[in-house]
């Protein structure tokens, strides 16, 4: 998966664990981020804001489990840079 959302030029957070930070930065846009990928794209993924994360540093938080496909994670990277682009998250 990480290698796919690097693909994509996403902002992968390091992360030693299966669960791979996303980096946002912002508040609104994590939430609206989130929001549309349900909305447009069928995906949930866990928005995480402060006082968990330092406000500034909202990212999204994602999961993935042995029933993930390599389909679903092309699907899920390829979805998430056209919303990053969209909210201007990306260049």
């Amino acid at each position: 998966m990480k290698t796919d959302l690097v693909r994509c030029r996403l902002p992968v957070l390091d992360s030693p664990t299966h669960i791979v930070p996303v980096m946002v930065g912002d508040a609104r846009r994590v939430r609206a981020i989130t929001d549309e990928l349900v909305e447009r794209h069928a995906i949930y993924v866990q928005p995480i804001n402060a006082p968990t994360v330092p406000a500034g540093t909202e990212r999204i938080r994602i999961t993935p489990g042995p029933l993930h496909s390599d389909a679903m994670i092309e699907h899920l990277a390829d979805s998430l840079a056209q919303t990053f682009s969209r909210h201007e998250v990306l260049p």
